[in-house]
């Protein structure tokens, strides 16, 4: 019973404080009828007590912001002011007096009563009510952004010939509209001046700066590039220069990945690169020699004659890099990287050591009635050949232990085959030192893969001692390398050592062999010359060149034949390898010369006996 007395009191109560909030509300705005109430400011202009139309009045004449007012964008040292209205924002004091005539007037008396209360207590500013255009505001800060955007660019090198173009980077920049138009629209709400900070991205190109490098190829193109050989003794050949017009063209720019980003690198194109380092390769390269020894018959040791030497190589690869470091460090010079080659053979080595202990063969072959000439390059070529080392299992190829054939070789010219006809030429005469070592590798039972025979059978090569012997027919050799070579095998577990002796007096020529006999033993057999083939008639030829009634042979008859030898290489009793060497010699024709001045070439053959057959 209490407690339902109290509760009928306490809603009573309640009602009470409702009617009160209800009674003070209304009369306050009774009080206010058609006025602001007291303490209700527009963004700091006090409108209260005043009608809408008053208020409206006074905020026109004392709000000015979007005319006086003033709003800064700032991107960096760069400012652009303008004022809110030439942005968009248009000022309303009507609506910005009704919203304030409102203010504490709102249907939950409640509320009401809390802003009446509120406003007599602190106040209430309240923003003014304005209209913003943002397309005309958009496009401001788009003509903005005409100032600040710009394109990234990625820094720049060229080199044209000896000329180098270089451009530098540039940063990436677009203003960012959209944000910075929200930044703006906070600001303006606010009826105050202030600076709107722009929105800028940023993008960086991967090469901003390449002055370095620029500086890098210019000083490369001032003067020439050197390469130098290492180690380098008096004789040795280079150094060597680029041009910078050569070199120009060789220079490429590369961009790169480092652990502080991208940079650009200067390098050699390697193609261009290679054919200059292989020619500077082909005069540095030199193999390595083995020493030079002859056996000493009495002694049975072996005595040096000429020391070894170490060989070289250009490592193409390794110097294509050093020249491209030094290119990419500016330098201007840069060496070469080189391999070196211990030889098989030293000086002390000794003949038990290698496996010579004795003369394995000695062959002789004659050449009498050949010409000053002709014997000074069958000299020449033999010396190439004294003391000379063949290793075990290796194939031995003449035309390259042979060298460089030329007058400043040593060599002289005379008769050589080539092109169909005997002409006088550098080297003639060294198929006589062929055919001396393919009659010793052949009767000492070395295999022979590679030997060629001459075009036409010639009287030298068929010498004996006792005069011309048929049997010699298809045992000559020729060598033009790298063309046309003679090569033979040692095939034995034995170093082979190649003495050469060279006689004048006898016209002869002896190679031997030195090494350790195994127990083979050649037989052979020949053919001799069959389908035997007459010369052709002799040809009489006009040649202006020669005097007033000169007249001289400069070609030979020889008869065509095709010869067959067989070999059988025993070891003991067993056969140890067989095999053949078929020639085809060419018939061939007399040919002689002959001046302005003879009238009669057959009769003046036929005086002379020479190109003429009789026929």
């Amino acid at each position: 019973m209490v407690l339902a007395q109290m509760g009928t009191a306490l809603m009573g109560g309640v009602f009470f404080f409702m009617a009160v909030l209800v009674l003070l509300s209304f009369g306050f705005r009774v009080l206010y009828s058609g006025r602001i109430f007291p303490g209700v400011s527009i963004a700091g202009v006090d409108v209260s007590g005043m009608t809408t139309t008053d208020a409206a009045i006074k905020l026109s004449t004392q709000l000015t912001y979007p005319y006086s007012g003033r709003v800064v964008f700032r991107d960096g040292e760069s400012v652009w002011m303008t004022t809110p209205a030439q942005l968009g924002l248009v000022f309303d004091p009507q609506a910005s007096a009704n919203t304030a005539f409102l203010y504490g007037r709102e249907a939950n008396p409640f509320t009401s009563v809390n802003k009446q209360l509120n406003n007599l207590r602190v106040g209430a500013d309240l923003s003014p009510q304005s209209l913003f255009d943002q397309r005309i505001a958009h496009a401001y800060l788009q003509n903005i952004g005409a100032e600040i955007n710009r394109p990234m660019l990625e820094a720049r090198l060229e080199i044209s010939g000896t000329e180098v173009i270089a451009a530098p980077g540039q940063v990436g920049r677009t203003l960012d509209v959209d944000t910075s138009l929200a930044l703006l629209n906070s600001q303006l709400a606010a009826f105050r001046d202030g600076e709107i900070p722009l929105i800028v991205a940023e993008q960086a190109p991967d090469v901003l700066n390449i002055e370095e490098q620029a500086a890098q190829a210019r000083r490369l193109l001032s003067a020439p590039f050197t390469i130098t050989l290492p180690d380098s003794v008096p004789g040795d050949p280079g150094p060597w220069q680029i041009s910078p017009e050569d070199l120009g063209p060789m220079l490429q720019v590369r961009k790169i990945q480092t652990e502080t980003g991208a940079t650009y690198r200067l390098e050699l194109d390697r193609n261009k690169l290679r054919p200059r380092l292989e020619q500077i390769a082909r005069q540095v390269n030199r193999a390595e020699e083995n020493a030079r020894f002859i056996f000493n018959d009495e002694t049975r040791l072996l005595e040096a004659i000429a020391p070894s030497s170490k060989g070289r190589e250009v490592d193409l690869a390794a110097s294509i890099e050093s020249v491209e470091e030094a290119i990419a460090r500016g330098e201007p010079n840069a060496s070469l990287q080189i391999n070196i080659k211990d030889p098989q053979v030293s000086d002390t080595a000794t003949g038990a050591e290698l496996g010579i202990i004795e003369n394995v063969i000695t062959y002789t072959s004659y050449f009498r009635g050949s010409s000053a000439s002709r014997m000074q390059n069958i000299k020449t070529a033999a010396e190439q050949f004294h003391g000379i080392l063949v290793a075990p299992g290796e194939t031995f190829s003449m035309g390259a232990a042979l060298g460089d054939i030329s007058l400043d070789s040593g060599y002289a010219e005379a008769l050589i085959i080539y092109g169909g006809r005997t002409i006088q030429g550098v080297g003639g005469g060294v198929c006589q030192v062929s055919t001396t070592l393919f009659r010793a590798a052949f009767f000492a039972g070395f295999p022979i893969p590679v030997r060629h025979a001459h075009a036409y059978r010639v009287s030298y090569y068929e010498q004996s001692a006792a005069g011309i012997d048929q049997r010699l027919a298809g045992l000559d050799a020729t060598v033009y390398f790298p063309l046309v070579d003679l090569k033979f095998t040692n095939d034995t577990p034995y170093w082979l050592l190649m003495e050469t002796y060279f006689s004048p007096q006898s016209q002869t020529l002896t190679w031997k062999f030195y090494s350790t006999k195994d127990g083979r033993s050649v037989q052979w057999n020949t053919t001799g010359p069959q389908n035997v083939v007459p010369a052709p008639s002799p040809s009489l030829q006009l040649n202006p060149a020669l005097g007033d009634k000169e007249f001289k042979q400069v070609d030979w008859a020889a008869e065509g034949a095709d010869v067959t030898v067989n070999r059988t290489v025993m070891m003991g009793d067993k056969i140890h390898f067989v095999d053949k060497f078929v020639t085809y010699y060419q018939p061939w024709r007399a040919v002689c010369e002959y001046g302005p001045g003879v009238e009669e070439p057959d009769r003046e053959a036929k005086k002379r006996n020479l190109c003429w057959d009789g026929r």
